[in-house]
């Protein structure tokens, strides 16, 4: 059993159903839960004196660890391609499919651990994935092993492309692959790795592609599969218009009738982006708590569109926040993302017909922080994350206030300033009770020796594809 001690700090975020906020409160954590909130005033000192480490948070704002919903992280070793810098989806996906046709084991871990090492500097503590190509021996086990040495906490979806050029699909044929072994290899993953306990460290979810990239019978199959052994199901949705002209074309019907009539709504279900989600979609994904990961740096980024965020959650649709893959949006830092929702939602009701007098309340810095922590939580499925209360699980992200890019502002409204002023990265993280962001530094991994490694593979990728 570990004891950790975050005393005295500036202002914690408990992230409660009140949305509580203490100032000078100090947090025990035991064994990976948190076991006290401690009131500002408290006698610490006997505590002091018998937990394993004190960290003094005087100079912290303290939140909940924030979650990731969707990520592509293999895609870190194809940031900034040149030849799709300025490239919509379609034509983005068929620049990269033939890089990331070369992708090893190796590369596969190395780019995971960037991507998981990014997400905790930035107070990420929990991410899902998305890994949907497995050429030359890749399997969702070298992501989840990357997991477990950096200790990040971890939703691996298996994804899956079998629908390729020859058939009508987008990626090239040859990497897609059969859909029985799709999901014999799903269910595989399912039974060695997917834990039901709370406090999991690592679960696992069914993932197909895209309507682009996968058939209708591998949908199907999957929702049973799913279903069958409890687990959550995740996929792209209704991410431009050409998706949507793709959905029209193949299936005849609107991406929104396309995953009711596969049986893809529900409290187990998330999707990708649904920048193009119609009214129809809008309130079918309320009805039935149907749940979508917004990644609004990836929609500006490829042009996408703008999510009408506000309206989804008025609708009491669920949504939390994802970086998407790192090839496009280029980043990781979900500090940020929550940023950017909140300020792509308010310019995006002043682009509404006719204007709109309500723009900078159609998202608060308060807002921002929910999604990115309980919206997320909810999302995922997970009860026992995105909040610090006594029994829940010990994930926190502490965040100077005494820094440049605060200065000034934290003396009005420290939480305020996190999600107003410049991303900042975390002071230090918590993951299930453990310190794995100490002083701004991963304490897991050799940060300069994994960069290293991660930029002589990008280019080893990028060279064997013939793009360098």
């Amino acid at each position: 059993m570990t004891t950790l001690l975050i005393k005295d700090a500036r202002c914690i975020a408990t992230q409660d159903d009140a949305r509580t906020e203490l100032k000078g409160a100090s947090i025990l954590i035991r064994d990976g839960f948190i076991d006290r909130i401690l009131p500002a005033g408290t006698d610490l000192r006997a505590l002091v004196a018998e937990v394993d480490e004190v960290i003094d948070a005087r100079k912290h704002v303290v939140i909940p660890g924030l979650v990731n919903t969707h990520h592509h992280m293999v895609q870190c070793l194809t940031r900034a391609i040149p030849g799709v810098q300025n490239a919509e989806l379609f034509s983005w996906l068929k620049g990269l499919y033939p890089i990331w046709a070369g992708l090893t084991p190796e590369m596969v871990k190395v780019s995971n651990q960037v991507a998981m090492g990014e997400l905790l500097l930035s107070g990420c503590t929990t991410s899902s994935d998305h890994l949907y190509i497995y050429p030359n021996g890749v399997r969702l086990d070298d992501s989840i092993e990357a997991a477990h040495t950096i200790g990040m906490r971890f939703t691996a979806t298996r994804g899956s492309m079998s629908v390729g050029e020859s058939q009508g699909g987008l990626p090239p044929d040859r990497v897609v692959e059969k859909e029985d072994f799709i999901l014999q290899e799903t269910r595989r993953l399912i039974e060695t790795w997917h834990d039901t306990k709370p406090g999991a460290m690592l679960q696992v979810a069914v993932a197909p592609c895209s309507p682009f990239t996968v058939s209708q019978d591998l949908m199907r199959e999957s929702a049973k599969l799913a279903r069958a052994y409890g687990v959550r199901l995740h996929t792209h949705l209704a991410e431009n218009d050409h998706d949507i002209a793709y959905t029209r074309e193949h299936f005849n019907c609107t991406p929104a009738e396309y995953v009711e009539d596969l049986g893809w709504v529900g409290q187990d279900v998330w999707h990708a982006h649904c920048v193009k989600l119609d009214e129809h979609g809008s309130h079918l994904f309320a009805k039935t708590g149907t749940g979508i990961a917004h990644c609004p740096c990836s929609n500006m980024r490829l042009a996408s569109g703008i999510l009408p965020l506000r309206k989804l959650l008025n609708l009491g649709v669920p949504v939390g926040l994802g970086v998407d893959g790192s090839a496009s949006n280029d980043a990781g830092h979900l500090l940020n993302e929550a940023r950017q929702a909140m300020l792509l939602a308010r310019v995006g009701k002043a682009l509404e017909p006719f204007g709109c007098d309500t723009g900078p309340s159609e998202m608060t810095p308060r807002d921002a922080l929910w999604l990115a922590t309980r919206g997320g939580a909810r999302v995922l499925g997970r009860s026992d994350i995105g909040q610090i209360v006594p029994g829940k699980c010990a994930d926190l992200a502490m965040y100077r206030t005494d820094t440049l890019s605060m200065a000034g502002g934290a003396v009005h409204d420290p939480l305020g300033a996190l999600m107003l002023c410049s991303s900042d990265n975390a002071d230090y993280t918590v993951v299930n009770g453990r310190v794995v962001v100490r002083q701004g530094e991963l304490t897991t991994v050799d940060t300069g020796a994994l960069i290293e490694r991660q930029n002589t593979l990008a280019w080893q990728l990028a060279q064997q594809a013939g793009t360098r």
